[in-house]
């Protein structure tokens, strides 16, 4: 089965990082939040399409800081990094990270290169949202400064022929009027994503690797009644029909009627084998005295 494109966001301890996730996801491009430390070998593996580097509390220079594995740095796939994420893809290629004496936090306006393909089509003058305290103070060698903010902070870096791009502030959050057309611009100017990654695309890619993994066998699915094993379910119903047997065990802890509500369920729409399993006597025995199971 072929790999779709996705986008990797390593995380450095953000806040955001789960906000970045959902608005890429709402460009429908896929991705996925991995630790910061996650191979260039097992991302390489994976037929990454872009990298982008979290930001994070730490400082680049601390005993603690969290460090990703540098081979990243050259696998000529497009990264941007954000906040820290800008400021170790500076540390690591060559540039300089300074401490401030107070943090940065707040609005800003920045003055924007709008001619970079990052910034394509806004406007020079943006606001955007930051929440720093180092600062990258001078870019590695090959890359440019394509935006300042209005007490001449580097606010956003690139290097246009290795598509690495790095901004001080977070384009994820709300306070960044223009955030999400410049998330946009990466993925689609810098990254080339096709953004077809919808529900139906997602359903239609799962049944082919169920279809691919499963091959003739039956399948046996424990199920709850719950969202993730009902989707699951259902899912492995498309791909292989009556070959699905579902299993749900009634524990004796569940809500009066609850377990035949989710046989009716089951059995109604998701037209698969469905067994019942009463094993309420068998739970409730080996619980008789137990006060915190």
């Amino acid at each position: 089965m072929a790999q779709h494109e996705w986008i990797a966001i390593l995380d450095f301890g953000a806040q955001y990082a789960q906000l970045i996730a959902r608005r890429i996801r709402e460009s429908h491009v896929y991705c996925e939040v991995l630790p910061y430390d996650t191979t260039a070998e097992e991302l390489d593996r994976r037929g990454v399409t872009g990298m982008v580097l979290s930001g994070g509390p730490a400082s680049v220079y601390g005993d603690q800081a969290p460090h990703p594995d540098p081979e990243i740095f050259t696998m000529g796939r497009p990264v941007l990094g954000i906040c820290y994420g800008l400021q170790l893809m500076g540390h690591y290629l060559g540039g300089k990270v300074t401490g401030t004496d107070s943090r940065e936090y707040g609005h800003a306006t920045i003055r924007a290169e709008t001619n970079t393909a990052l910034f394509k089509t806004l406007p020079e003058n943006m606001t955007v949202w930051m929440s720093h305290g180092d600062e990258l103070s001078e870019p590695p060698t090959d890359f440019e400064v394509i935006a300042r903010s209005g007490n001449g902070v580097i606010a956003a870096v690139g290097q246009a022929e290795r598509r690495m791009y790095g901004v001080q502030f977070h384009p994820e959050v709300a306070h960044t009027v223009q955030g999400l057309e410049i998330l946009n611009n990466f993925l689609f100017n810098i990254c080339g994503c096709a953004g077809d990654w919808t529900p139906q695309s997602f359903i239609e890619q799962a049944i082919a690797s169920i279809q691919e993994t499963v091959g003739e066998q039956r399948v046996a699915c424990f199920v709850s009644g719950g969202v993730d094993s009902t989707v699951v379910a259902a899912l492995i119903g498309q791909a292989v029909g009556d070959r699905l047997t579902c299993i749900f065990v009634d524990t004796g802890m569940l809500r009066k009627g609850e377990g035949k509500q989710v046989e009716e369920t089951y059995r109604r729409t998701i037209h698969a084998r469905f067994r019942f399993v009463n094993a309420s006597d068998r739970f409730l025995n080996r619980l008789a005295g137990v006060i915190e199971p």
